[in-house]
């Protein structure tokens, strides 16, 4: 189906391949599967990724955001879902009353949330961050023994969990994430030691869940996988995934312009000859980022983008595309008559990574949701 005469500019979500890649990881993993689902779903749609990662046989959700966990609330969905990141006190109590765990490192928010939940009537459920090379939030893991001691002995909570994150499981050398994996270690078997270790103890992300399953633990959080990105070039998917998002647009207007006519602002695109310009309702605004280099798929073909991005336009040159028409389907992201457009391709043109490129597609570009059982676009 052609969605061009409703939208100048739309993505294409295939909740089947979301489904196909959530049920990968459930088959080769002895663990429960947590699906990340923050910043929208990765820009594909918090609520119906996590719809179909749940079909798929997913247990957990896990977002960054108090708003995010509202949200997949407020559509009945009643799973376990991980808040990761930081909590502002306000939110707090609906949190709790919620069921929302919550990651915390410090007794003082372990405090917070145990007198909160003594005013709610239900205890809060949290997960301990422990920092064992990340660098960003946690608890240093020498210095954990004590703070779980607390949280397990605390009136008010439940200690549910305990988790890390690599820094560096998508690369090649397996040494970094060997040395987070032995601060982790250790503190679980202080933990055993002293019968503290809890029910849920998890550290692997996408990379981590595809490369060392002796990192598996209770639960793996998966991520960008589950969207059929590849995790970096030295952490590629294995065969059977699927890219579930196709970013589309359209051509607007086509015509030839004589030699030497500057193209959009600032004219940093000048024709040399004769040329076919067409020009595609879609632009910065819409995340289409303003960087030289970028290409489109048009009638199967690659052709370049020419001149400044612009908010809501920018420009395409079409001779090698001499049957392009007003109103022809093209791709930003995807494939078409065999050529393909990755996410990979477009974050190295724009100099970042494939999760920055689908999560920055901006709000205003509707998503197009294709049912299970139906075939990525």
């Amino acid at each position: 189906m052609s969605y061009a005469a409703r939208f100048s500019t739309w993505a294409e979500v295939s909740l089947q391949a979301i489904e196909d890649n959530v049920a990968w990881f459930v088959r080769h993993s002895r663990a429960r599967v947590m699906a990340v689902v923050k910043a929208d779903g990765y820009g594909h749609g918090a609520l119906p990724v996590a719809r179909a990662a749940l079909r798929a046989g997913a247990t957990w959700l896990a977002v960054a955001r108090a708003e995010e966990a509202f949200q997949l609330r407020q559509a009945g969905l009643s799973c376990p879902i991980l808040l990761l990141g930081h909590w502002p006190p306000e939110p707090l109590a609906e949190l709790i009353a919620q069921e929302i765990s919550l990651a915390l490192w410090s007794g003082a928010q372990a405090e917070q949330a145990a007198s909160v939940a003594g005013r709610v009537g239900r205890p809060a459920r949290v997960h301990l961050k422990v920092d064992t090379g990340m660098g960003r939030l946690g608890v240093q893991a020498e210095e954990a023994l004590p703070l779980v001691r607390r949280l397990a002995a605390m009136e008010g909570l439940t200690f549910e969990g305990l988790f890390t994150h690599f820094a560096r499981a998508d690369e090649a050398d397996p040494r970094p994430t060997d040395e987070q994996e032995r601060r982790l270690a250790g503190l679980l078997q202080a933990l055993d030691a002293e019968g503290l270790r809890p029910p849920l103890v998890h550290a692997a992300n996408s990379a981590a869940s595809l490369t060392r399953p002796h990192d598996h633990f209770d639960l793996i959080r998966v991520g960008i996988a589950i969207y059929g990105l590849h995790p970096s070039a030295e952490c590629p998917l294995p065969a059977g995934f699927s890219p579930a998002l196709y970013w589309k647009t359209q051509l607007s207007q086509v015509k030839v312009l004589p030699p030497g006519r500057g193209l959009s602002y600032g004219h940093e695109y000048v024709t040399t000859r004769q040329e076919r310009i067409g020009t595609l309702p879609v632009g910065y605004a819409d995340g289409f980022r303003r960087t030289a280099g970028n290409q489109v798929l048009v009638g199967g073909k690659v052709v370049p983008v020419v001149g400044r991005v612009c908010m809501d336009q920018c420009l395409v040159q079409l001779d090698a595309v001499p049957e392009a028409r007003v109103g022809d389907e093209v791709v930003l992201i995807g494939e078409q008559g065999g050529a393909r457009r990755t996410a990979e391709q477009v974050a190295a043109c724009w100099g970042t990574i494939n999760y920055e490129v689908t999560c920055a597609i901006g709000k205003r570009v509707p998503r197009v949701y294709l049912g299970e059982g139906e075939p990525p676009p």
